[in-house]
């Protein structure tokens, strides 16, 4: 089997590969990054800008899976620039993909588009699941800019629905949080700031965190890969998700720290600043579950943040 990554080289890139040399020995693993470099003895890295073909599109030509993880990264200011950047960058990567399958000779069967959970409504009432989830944009007393990561979602998937490959089944990746025990992992932050002491409640911690263990993540990547009648939009997260509270008190339990800093909205406004981070990545409420996945009939081995935790916990290089 050959497996084609764009952008592959972050996180989610890292976790996809390793897995995949888990339990077979016949996988060919290409990874496209703007900076080639050997980062796995088993994987090979190309070169692409990720928004012209190039020689790199010969890696897509004849092979049997496409994981499309390209874009910048969320954990930044939301300057204009930066949003301009973060719009670009995923629709750009997913045009040129789909440029690269439509052009093959023997085109993947299968695409596998990673899009993003901050596509549904922020909403505390009720969960956001793909056949009844409300599609964000348009919530009142929210800020105008959180409009703006929406339809970055929203045309990165319209950048898949559009791309003329009849031949590829395209599946959109609409992700949570992915957990997993790496070192600079959305993990690994959130247990740091825990250790020191400021793992509280974030403007009353009401608002949902979504997220997904790094095992479902890929038991889902695969199950999406091997169904040959699946395809659209799929939630991968877990069925779990569970007010900011809640799951920061997780952390400080199994961390043994007593104490938990609240913040206000305007503290967390300050240390966004300081952090180079934006606030939306905390205050905007994520709920949503895997419909479609539990549908199918996913067995999910972590359904809950404690024992998804504990589990992060114990692999944690840190601790």
């Amino acid at each position: 089997m050959k497996i084609v990554i764009p952008g592959g080289t972050g996180q989610v890139g890292g976790i996809l590969a390793r897995s995949l040399f888990d339990d077979r020995d016949d996988v060919e693993v290409v990874v496209l990054t703007r900076r080639p470099k050997r980062r796995h003895d088993r994987a090979q890295e190309m070169a692409w800008d990720g928004r012209s073909l190039g020689p790199w599109a010969k890696a897509i030509d004849g092979a049997d899976v496409v994981i499309n993880l390209a874009g910048r990264t969320v954990n930044c200011r939301y300057t204009d620039e930066n949003l301009k950047q973060m719009m670009d960058s995923r629709v750009d990567s997913t045009r040129v993909v789909g440029e690269a399958i439509a052009q093959a000779k023997r085109p993947p069967p299968v695409w596998l588009q990673m899009s993003t959970a901050t596509i549904y409504a922020h909403r505390l009432d009720a969960a956001n699941d793909e056949e009844t989830g409300i599609i964000g944009g348009e919530e009142p007393d929210v800020p105008d800019y959180w409009e703006y990561s929406v339809r970055i979602a929203k045309n990165w998937e319209a950048e898949l629905e559009q791309a003329p490959t009849p031949h590829t089944r395209k599946v959109a990746l609409r992700t949570a949080m992915v957990m997993s025990p790496d070192r600079d992992s959305v993990f690994d932050v959130l247990l740091g700031l825990t250790k020191m002491g400021l793992g509280g409640a974030i403007d009353g911690g009401e608002q949902y965190i979504s997220w997904i263990h790094e095992h479902d993540f890929v038991t889902a990547c695969r199950l999406l890969i091997e169904r040959e009648d699946l395809s659209g939009a799929f939630n991968l997260a877990s069925p779990g998700p569970l007010p900011q509270r809640a799951f920061m008190a997780t952390l400080r339990e199994l961390s043994g720290i007593g104490i938990g800093l609240p913040a206000t909205k305007w503290m967390v406004e300050v240390g966004a600043f300081f952090l180079q981070t934006d606030t939306e990545l905390v205050l905007k409420s994520r709920r949503v579950v895997p419909g479609r996945l539990l549908d199918e009939g996913m067995d999910f081995a972590f359904r809950d943040w404690p024992t998804a935790a504990k589990d992060l916990m114990a692999r944690w290089p840190r601790g």
